[in-house]
């Protein structure tokens, strides 16, 4: 038997039909939907009068269109977007598609939603009309985004027509040092390899660096692999994702732990096997990594300076640079640290978990949200939000001046009513700051909750490593 990578083992296990070279039918064990890719799925089936095969391996989550205000019930003042959310739940009433509404406790973003409950496990197969689902792949679950013309085909036969992909192996060995998180990791890894270094790849992370990372510092790590152009993201499966899988999974019980045991021990990629491309990074030379530009890979860390025009050879590069330096307003070879914020948005599927908002209390100490500053922390769910009020967390980041929200998408892609105003400068969690991402004119700095922290009590970008006595102030 030939060597494989974890991808191909997937992949092989579920093909219902190989279609040709380049090409597999392949089935999905959980399709997640929300509001704004579903709506012209569901009336294909009812134009060709079908069924939705499988109810009970769809879910529903009403996360991007969703107000935070802290308020309930919950009211989507836009037009357009309630009749959105309005008939997500009549389709899914049709359907029978369990639903995660509009004032459900537990509604959230769904990548956020679905593992914290237990429908993530190893070895499945996982897909969404949203290109971060490849967020799944820190349980060693092969999760990628969906066109919604796709939709309507899941929906029918559960099945996909997909198109393979390459194999890339990123291995990331050494120590974090103290201060950065797998945000920074990521960040610094897309600088190295750009925007579409990974493009028609799914990539494995593997080394020792991954050892210490917890399951939702994973979760950062495979969520931002799209940001490279990664059509998937994975990490085989070790003792730290199944003791998070089965801490939510309590139907793996007796003969069927034993074999989910048995099949996720074989979840990883042949010793002896060829990936496509590979890159090496050593995590002890990483430090706190920031955007300048309007891309995720225009990234520094936060003691180096902006790239200069002179520094670039790509002709194309160089003009991405000056666009992107006339829309931030920066300049060339100039550092980020001191640079005054305005605002700042801790939430989004990278970073509104528990362990995250714990990371910013953690930063921040005793200090308060600097004057003129605006700080809005959004849990990513409502389990987040309960778990993060339960331990107090909640109160101490309210009386530090930050305003507590309810769950969603919120200000990581402006489809609610979070939206930035124009020339707002915000230190951001999200995974994109592309031109006018939160809000028209915005501009949009990436990085991590506790550098995010640190920017909101200081009122500008700040190695938060200065706070925590880490390095020199």
């Amino acid at each position: 038997m030939s060597a494989k990578t974890l991808y191909q083992k997937l992949v092989d296990s579920h093909t219902v039909v190989k279609l040709d070279e380049e090409n597999v039918l392949l089935f999905c064990d959980l399709h997640l939907m929300n509001e704004y890719t579903s709506p012209q799925a569901f009336s294909g089936l009812d134009e060709k009068d079908r069924e939705v095969l499988m109810p009970g391996q769809n879910i529903s989550v009403v996360s991007h269109i969703i107000p935070t205000h802290n308020e309930m019930p919950r009211q989507i003042a836009d037009p357009a977007s309630s009749l959105q959310a309005l008939n997500l739940k009549k389709n899914c009433v049709k359907h029978n598609i369990p639903l995660f509404d509009t004032n459900h406790p537990l509604q959230g973003i769904e990548h956020v939603v679905s593992p914290e409950h237990g429908m993530v496990r190893p070895g499945m197969v996982i897909i969404c009309g949203d290109s971060h689902t490849t967020t799944y792949g820190a349980l060693g679950a092969l999760g990628f985004g969906i066109g919604t013309s796709e939709v309507e085909h899941v929906l029918a036969t559960q099945t996909l027509v997909y198109r393979l992909a390459k194999n890339m192996r990123i291995q990331i060995n050494g120590t974090l040092p103290v201060g950065t998180t797998s945000k920074d990791m990521i960040l610094n890894i897309i600088s190295q390899i750009g925007a579409k270094g990974a493009i028609g790849y799914v990539v494995e992370f593997s080394g020792s660096a991954l050892i210490d990372l917890s399951t939702e510092a994973r979760f950062t790590l495979c969520n931002m692999a799209v940001e490279a152009g990664a059509r998937g993201a994975l990490i085989a499966p070790d003792k730290t994702a199944i003791d998070y899988v089965l801490a939510r999974c309590p139907d793996i019980v007796g003969d069927m732990k034993d074999r989910a045991l048995e099949y996720w021990a074989s979840l990883y990629s042949d010793k002896d096997v060829q990936f496509e491309k590979e890159y090496a990074f050593d995590a002890s030379n990483m430090a706190p990594f920031v955007t300048w530009g309007t891309s995720p890979d225009q990234a520094i860390a936060i003691d180096a300076a902006i790239p200069t025009k002179n520094s670039i050879q790509d002709p194309i590069d160089q003009l991405s640079l000056e666009q992107a330096l006339r829309y931030t307003k920066l300049s060339n070879g100039q550092t980020l640290e001191g640079t005054p914020i305005d605002h700042v948005f801790i939430g989004s599927c990278t970073n509104g978990r528990i362990e995250d908002l714990r990371n910013v209390l953690a930063a921040i100490g005793d200090r308060k949200v600097a004057p003129g500053v605006r700080a809005m922390v959004v849990p990513g769910s409502g389990a987040v939000k309960a778990q993060a009020e339960k331990e107090g967390i909640a109160d101490k980041l309210i009386a530090a001046g930050f305003e507590w929200r309810k769950p969603g998408c919120s200000m990581c892609l402006a489809m609610n009513d979070d939206v930035l105003t124009s020339g707002t400068r915000c230190a951001s969690t999200t995974n994109r700051n592309f031109e006018g991402r939160q809000g028209r004119g915005a501009i949009t700095h990436l990085m991590s909750p506790a550098m995010a922290a640190a920017a909101a009590v200081t009122g500008k970008i700040t190695d938060v490593r200065k706070l925590q006595g880490a390095i020199n102030a």
